[in-house]
């Protein structure tokens, strides 16, 4: 708490913050001097914050939705250009299920001497990362051929998370669900 209180104190906004001002409704705000701070930074010169006009901003103004482009990772920071085949299991009580991903000749092969080694699964979207380390590698004549991968979802919320990153994926691949 005393590390916060420090920066609270270095911030430069909390020049702005020294004395109490009074906002809609009966919010006050007070930055207090009974901490010492180390900060040997460059303070910054702030205008005063002007909470009227921010609202009016965002009154006026739409949603901001940020597009992140679903993708497929093996290594950190490389995207996996081969489109896998996904089989999927679910419990009949549907409390849990196993993805199955299958890529064919996987470009991570092409680029793993370079960037590294495979590290894991990772599939990246808008709303974050679902990762899993069961993975595995089959060669034919010696040289690698494929890669499986499983992620398996525990709960009916890993379910439907994965179902999200699913629709995403395939919508931005061309893929389409066929129910055997």
């Amino acid at each position: 708490m005393a590390t916060l209180q420090s920066l609270a104190l270095a911030s430069p906004v909390s020049h702005y913050l020294k004395q109490p001002r009074l906002f809609s409704g009966s919010v006050s705000w007070a930055v207090h001097r009974t901490a010492f701070s180390s900060f040997s930074g460059q303070s910054l010169c702030l205008p005063p914050l002007r909470l009227g006009s921010i609202k009016r901003r965002s009154q006026t103004s739409g949603v901001i939705t940020m597009s992140v482009k679903p993708t497929i990772q093996f290594i950190q920071g490389t995207d996996e250009l081969t489109i896998p085949n996904v089989n999927l299991t679910k419990s009949r009580d549907g409390t849990n299920g196993v993805a199955t991903f299958i890529f064919d000749e996987p470009s991570v092969f092409d680029s793993s001497g370079e960037l590294g080694e495979i590290t894991g699964f990772y599939m990246i979207d808008e709303e974050g990362v679902l990762q899993s380390v069961d993975v595995s590698a089959k060669f034919v004549n010696g040289k690698p051929a494929r890669i499986e991968a499983k992620y398996i979802m525990r709960t009916p919320r890993d379910w439907d998370r994965f179902m999200r990153f699913m629709e995403r994926y395939a919508n931005a691949n061309g893929l389409e669900f066929v129910k055997k």
